[in-house]
């Protein structure tokens, strides 16, 4: 029989356990997730419309999109207003739903080229961060370049916004090391702050996509600590009283495959987080025999190896770290 307090220490354990996020929902299958390249869902904050990027495999043809919820399901997606001419990708909502952030390859001022950037003797389309700010009857105003020390070269990706204005986004800098890091640029009263590395241990690690909590009290991101499951999986960091983050934790349940997850973000409701991912269906053979339009049809749906938009439920991670609302 097992001595009491060995007894105590397993149930203490138990106790404090993490369970297993729940499995994933496919985002609107067929309408939100399709056979091309979805990812970077930003929800209004009526959790009623969602802005996310559509484009090809090779990802050369990015493009913004906006679908409505519609009963149990979702309204054809359209292009966004601010969208469609350029390299745009990655939305971002602020938590108030006044500005939506974005990345895109657009000439920052009237008069300037697009933008390019060069890495590894590789020149390739350049990002930099632009926003669209809530008019009258709930249109979008004209996109707006974010000048300053923020959009210092032109690998800047995945913005995420904090209740105060603080923009957390990943970049390839000056101290990046050879992979991307996560910033973040301090909102003042004359501007954004110079951005600012987050530490998260070795710089020798990629870190990308960052999704912070608005209160700042976690952010999750797509990387590879040394542990991943596949080529990039889904990471959490929680911020202690004194602002320091700690290490960054695997989050465990069915977020992270063997495949690639990435461009995580944080939802509206307590818990949830959007997730690309490129996990695809199980083929066995021998299977039904195929003719060519069952064949272009099966290869045409969602999970065919393409990134698709899934739903998680975290909520029990970030209740085992004190945080519930």
């Amino acid at each position: 029989m097992p001595s009491k307090p060995l007894v105590l220490i397993t149930a203490l354990l138990a106790a404090l356990a993490i369970t297993p996020a729940f499995a994933g929902e496919l985002v609107g299958p067929g309408v939100i997730s399709t056979g091309l390249q979805e990812t970077s869902a930003a929800l209004s904050p009526d959790n009623n419309t969602l802005y996310f990027m559509r484009s090809d495999f090779a990802e050369k043809d990015d493009t913004i999109l906006v679908t409505h919820r519609q009963g149990d399901g979702w309204s054809t997606p359209e292009v966004a207003p601010f969208s469609g001419q350029w390299h745009d990708s990655e939305p971002a909502m602020s938590p108030d739903g006044k500005r939506l952030y974005f990345v895109s390859n657009r000439p920052p001022h009237p008069g300037d080229t697009p933008v390019m950037a060069e890495m590894d003797g590789r020149t390739f389309t350049g990002k930099h961060l632009w926003y669209v700010e809530r008019q009258g009857g709930g249109r979008w105003g004209a996109p707006m370049h974010v000048d300053g020390a923020l959009n210092d070269g032109a690998m800047i990706y995945n913005p995420s916004i904090a209740a105060n204005g603080d923009i957390y986004f990943s970049a390839h800098r000056r101290d990046s090391g050879k992979a991307y890091q996560i910033y973040v640029a301090r909102r003042t009263a004359h501007g954004y702050a110079d951005p600012e590395r987050i530490d998260l241990g070795d710089v020798d690690h990629n870190r990308m996509d960052p999704s912070v909590d608005p209160q700042e009290r976690f952010l999750v991101y797509a990387g590879n600590e040394g542990d991943s499951l596949g080529s990039a999986d889904i990471y959490i960091a929680f911020r202690d009283e004194s602002g320091h983050w700690g290490k960054p934790v695997h989050l465990p349940g069915d977020v992270n495959s063997a495949s690639l997850e990435n461009a995580p973000s944080l939802g509206r409701r307590f818990g949830e987080l959007y997730v690309a991912s490129n996990r695809e269906s199980e083929v066995r053979f021998p299977k039904t025999q195929d003719d060519a339009a069952s064949l272009r049809h099966r290869l045409e749906e969602p999970l065919n190896g393409s990134r698709n938009l899934w739903l998680f439920d975290i909520g029990d991670v970030l209740r085992a770290h004190g945080i519930d609302h």
